[in-house]
């Protein structure tokens, strides 16, 4: 009896691992498939591509340091200058951020609106905004939903570590909502100053 009952118990637990393996295929093989799909979206959004000069600027709808949301559409008929920046409250993105603030007079002339984007969660850019009181709104974008839709949502590498971030790029777009300029590369000390110099173009 005890060596019937030990072929029954190993006959058992044969078909339970077989069974269990069987059920762990799809699983196995969907979360193959989960991380070559996102490993595919990472690539194209690193690659990348930015809109080009006369194309229709992507909509968005975002909330903002000044505790309204912001959509592209209500300032139909202004230029609208749209700067995205790594980080809130980082160096370069301060530096980049005040000059558009030191400068708002000059762009209002133009009639052109300034509006920074990151992203960054809403305290934290309402927090930025506050502490160097700057003159425009800033938008958080914490989703990178924006950021994905005008290409500057890329790939970064920092001590050989990579990671994926927002690319410091201006775009200037016109009263009909077209995009008339575009800065990639943006170095942020007197950037203001070449975003000025387009305007009067």
């Amino acid at each position: 009896m005890a060596k019937k009952a030990k072929k029954a118990a190993k006959k058992l637990a044969k078909k339970v691992t077989k069974r269990d393996a069987t059920k762990a295929v799809p699983k196995v093989a969907k979360k193959a498939i989960k991380k070559v799909a996102r490993k595919a979206v990472t690539s194209v959004m690193a690659k990348g591509g930015v809109p080009a000069v006369g194309t229709k600027a992507p909509a968005f709808s975002l909330q903002s340091s000044e505790g309204t949301t912001i959509r592209l559409e209500q300032y139909a008929g202004k230029t609208v200058v749209l700067f995205f920046y790594p980080r809130a409250d980082t160096p370069g993105c301060t530096r980049e951020a005040c000059g558009f603030s030191d400068t708002t007079a000059e762009f209002t002339k133009r009639g052109a609106v300034v509006l920074g984007v990151s992203p960054d969660p809403l305290k934290d850019v309402t927090k930025f905004a506050g502490k160097f009181s700057l003159k425009f709104p800033l938008l958080a974008d914490a989703d990178h939903a924006a950021c994905e839709k005008y290409g500057v949502w890329v790939e970064k590498s920092m001590y050989g570590k990579k990671y994926m971030g927002a690319a410091r790029t201006t775009f200037v777009i016109d009263g009909t909502g077209t995009i008339s300029s575009v800065f990639e590369k943006v170095q942020p000390d007197g950037h203001e100053k070449e975003v000025l110099a387009a305007l009067r173009r």
